[in-house]
């Protein structure tokens, strides 16, 4: 089906109708978890053996690209649509299961071997059309397959802003249109004034899901009021923090609901011309964004009179070269004049005067991506979810020492014990809960004792921490908080634009500081030096970077103090993980002579004789910890302490 030029709400209803329709033609469907982290596993190889099997097996099967459900510890993953029954998750798919998975599909069964959840009527479907998806009793095999709600991953979960990955194909319009896509549009230009618009956005409570959790009605409103034209709005998809990949996710599986909120916000505040900017270094998401756009423009959701309202609105991407700072809205502003990216002082607001000197409304793609649902299931629904002060669901990508790595959307107010034990499974191989840094390199780290706080705004901000864009990043007993905060400078030191003095000389006297205490050179008075410098910085960087780079240096001191002054003091890394603070020694009772950690060795400071205990010389040992990964005896022992200079 191909539908181009839809001018109304009427017509939009037929062409939502008819791909309901092929929807729901009652044949199997199977989609293979097609974002960039399902293809760094092998979701391709397994998509073109599923393809394969098809042709060879002439099935009324049909095979369909989507995005990440969240699960990316589960993949490569496989949905499939058996109609009238369920929809059955597969996880850990690999080429040679193709047979007997699309043998299962065309026979209407489940391949047991690898199912892990099923959903029986799929949460992001509009009413009219959950009820027509369930015809039947659900088949024994299929009953065997846990729903999502018994699956610990799933069970806890709200998917809003992930309403759509992993379960529409994201290169159809059509699939978007089926599912309610565009209604919030339409319902927007035609029957509610800008100003309704942005009352039922404030009323939302809806925050900017990039970082700094600013209200998106406010924003909107002192955008549309700037009396200047013309007036732009941008989607920030930069996304640069370590660890952190939602943006990059969401556009991947569901790129017209970010167009979607951009239509709706450029008309509500009287915009005709819009950007999105993402960094070069995620070409899937350009590819499937610009496709989108060009979908967009040829059903007429894009260009001139939308939906016969008078409103045009066009929309272009520009790709980032990949600057951290250039997350800053200042500093990407100037990237998309041509500039360099640097940011400028905030004393004059982008709303009033961002790009080109013009009134300028930037929200980031999580942030686009939630306004249809606003507009179309109401301010009220909306706001009844989350928090008193953090209203909705936000998406954190989960990673480090957990179980369940992923991305995971969840309602503001959960506890970080609930995201990081019961939705992310804990800490693997029976380590222990150290900490957690959430909100970018710039987040500070919580430790253990503040498990049970409600994730929101306000409260991991008065912890040191931040939401920022929601990177969540969990350190086990084996982690090194002064190293941990070493690392994070590094990166911001790196990143920094050096157009101001706190940030570009603070950042790296940080820095020196940290690598000292690390390396076995800390002196008394660093710590209160490195609590100077937070302050010049905090109080004098030009943008957030510079002002939030001491957030993890700040917390690591007040939580976890005890370790920096065993670094400075006593010469010695608790956890065992600086190399100048550390030794190793083989134990002779346990080491058997096998002769692999002196072949792995690439100092060649290990010696002796095959089947008798080995030795290692301190003087050339560098501490890489290969020889412990080797050992399959535990015969070398690392303890903490200065080795032998």
């Amino acid at each position: 089906m191909r539908q181009h030029k839809i001018e109304t709400r009427e017509h939009l209803a037929e062409v939502r109708d008819s791909a309901r329709r092929a929807l729901l033609d009652g044949k199997p469907k199977v989609l293979v978890g097609m974002a960039t982290c399902g293809l760094a596993t092998g979701a391709q190889e397994v998509f073109d053996a599923l393809c394969d099997e098809v042709r060879k097996s002439k099935l009324d099967v049909r095979i369909v690209e989507t995005g990440c459900n969240g699960g990316c510890f589960l993949e490569p993953v496989v949905d499939v649509v058996l109609p009238g029954q369920a929809r059955i998750t597969y996880a850990h798919v690999e080429p040679s299961d193709a047979p007997s998975l699309i043998e299962s599909t065309g026979d209407g069964k489940v391949y047991e071997k690898l199912a892990i959840g099923r959903i029986d009527a799929e949460p992001f479907l509009l009413e009219d059309l959950r009820k027509n998806y369930r015809r039947g009793k659900l088949a024994p095999d299929v009953k065997k397959v846990p729903p999502y709600s018994r699956v610990p991953f799933f069970r806890g979960q709200m998917h809003i802003a992930m309403r759509n990955c992993g379960f529409i194909d994201p290169s159809s319009v059509e699939e978007y249109i089926a599912k309610g896509g565009y209604a919030a549009a339409a319902k927007a230009l035609t029957e509610m004034t800008p100003e309704q618009i942005i009352d039922e956005i404030k009323t939302s409570g809806l925050r900017g899901r990039g970082g700094g959790g600013f209200s998106t009605g406010r924003k909107w409103d002192t955008c549309r009021n700037a009396h200047v034209e013309p007036k732009y709005v941008i989607c920030n998809a930069d996304e640069g923090d370590p660890g952190a990949y939602m943006d990059r996710s969401i556009i991947e599986g569901d790129p017209h609901s970010i167009i979607e909120g951009m239509i709706i916000g450029s008309y509500a505040i009287g915009a005709h011309m819009g950007y999105i900017y993402v960094r070069e270094e995620y070409p899937l998401a350009v590819k499937r964004v610009r496709l989108a756009l060009r979908q967009a423009e040829e059903f007429g959701f894009l260009g001139k009179n939308i939906f016969g309202s008078g409103h045009d609105f066009t929309v272009r991407i520009n790709r980032g070269a990949g600057a951290f700072v250039c997350g800053e809205s200042t500093a990407l502003m100037a990237s998309l004049e041509g500039r360099v990216g640097e940011p400028r002082a905030k004393y004059i607001h982008t709303v009033e005067s961002g790009l080109w000197s013009r009134p300028s409304c930037l929200n980031n793609v999580e942030t686009w991506n939630n306004v249809p649902v606003v507009i179309a299931r109401g301010a009220q629904w909306f706001s009844g979810i989350g928090t008193e002060g953090s209203k909705g669901t936000k998406v954190f990508s989960l990673v480090g020492k957990v179980k369940h790595v992923g991305l995971v959307e969840v309602p503001m107010g959960l506890t970080l014990r609930q995201v990081i034990e019961d939705i992310g499974g804990g800490i693997p191989d029976g380590g222990a809960f150290k900490a957690v840094q959430t909100g970018g390199p710039s987040g500070g780290c919580i430790p253990a004792e503040y498990l049970d706080t409600p994730v929101d705004f306000d409260r991991l901000t008065e912890l040191g921490s931040m939401m920022g864009s929601g990177g969540m990043i969990v350190m086990d007993n084996h982690t090194c908080m002064v190293d941990i905060a070493r690392y994070f400078l590094a990166f911001l030191k790196d990143e920094s634009c050096g157009k101001c003095v706190p940030c570009r000389e603070g950042t790296a006297r940080m820095l020196d500081i940290l690598t000292d205490i690390c390396e076995g050179r800390g002196q008394p008075g660093d710590i209160e030096l490195l609590g100077d410098l937070a302050a010049v910085m905090v109080d004098g960087s030009l943008c957030a970077l510079g002002g939030s780079a001491p957030n993890p240096v700040l917390t690591t001191l007040k939580y976890f103090s005890a370790e920096y002054r065993a670094h400075i003091e006593e010469r010695r890394c608790p956890a065992k993980v600086c190399r100048a603070l550390i030794t190793h020694k083989i134990n002779p009772e346990k080491c058997t002579g096998c002769t692999l950690c002196a072949n792995i060795c690439p100092m060649k400071a290990i010696s002796g004789e095959k089947k008798e205990p080995h030795e290692i010389d301190e003087s050339k040992c560098i501490r890489c910890g290969l020889c412990v990964d080797s050992c399959r005896f535990e015969a070398i022992e690392v303890s903490e302490g200065m080795g032998q200079e």
